[in-house]
């Protein structure tokens, strides 16, 4: 079908303006969005900060497409780097954001332990829109246990402070201290959820062979970190 001008790519999909209200994100690889769409019209339903799904945008949209809201404002990461959100701010708002989904119980699941995870929620996946912070891109959420999604937040952010081509890989260590603190209070990431988590994200085709290459640093600096 017919795109309009490209708004952004991430590893996964392509975001391309339809109107002032609306966009359509685009999966490369001709993944079902279903599941996703799932998942958004369930947290929106609750109040959660999520962006609204909007009509299909004709009447053979392939399944690899949504249309959702067209946010404005920064990503959390692109605040970060400019200095209009500081660092505890940003772990403040992520722990909230982490908190707050993990009061919401599981579509599907009948494990009562078991919560909405988003799986991928980093500052690059939190829009700073006028309204508020909006989280974005739940093509990895699932259900199961909130430490696990709380373990793979962190093991990201160690990650990305690894890479040997990040300017800010200082503030970055920062951010993730920050986070670790808040999250004790939820419990924290134990080691076994941290293990887990990097099982995920060695399993994942979209790692790159730089980002596997310092998995295992990644992980020995959240739990260093954490005991810290």
């Amino acid at each position: 079908m017919h795109t309009g001008q490209p708004l952004g790519s991430g590893r996964t999909a392509d975001v391309y303006a339809i109107d002032e209200s609306w966009v359509l994100r685009r999966h490369r690889d001709g993944t079902d969005a279903t599941p996703e769409l799932a998942v958004m019209a369930y947290l929106a339903a609750t109040g959660f900060p999520v962006p609204r799904i909007g009509p299909p945008a004709g009447p053979t949209m392939p399944v690899s497409d949504l249309v959702l809201q067209r946010l404005t404002g920064p990503t959390m990461a692109e605040a970060l780097l400019a200095g209009t959100l500081s660092g505890p701010e940003g772990a403040e708002m992520l722990a909230r954001l982490l908190r707050e989904l993990h009061t919401i119980p599981p579509r599907l699941s009948h494990d009562p332990d078991d919560r909405i995870i988003h799986l991928d929620l980093h500052p690059e996946n939190v829009m700073l829109t006028p309204h508020g912070p909006m989280v974005i891109d739940w093509s990895n959420a699932s259900e199961g246990p909130p430490a696990l999604d709380r373990a793979m937040s962190c093991l990201i952010l160690a990650q990305v402070s690894l890479g040997p081509t990040f300017p800010a890989g200082a503030a970055v260590r920062a951010l993730l201290a920050e986070l670790l603190h808040r999250l004790a209070e939820d419990g924290g990431v134990p080691a076994d959820a941290l293990a887990r988590a990097r099982t995920l994200r060695t399993a994942d085709p979209f790692q790159t062979e730089r980002e596997l290459a310092v998995l295992d640093e990644a992980a020995e600096l959240v739990a260093a970190t954490a005991a810290g």
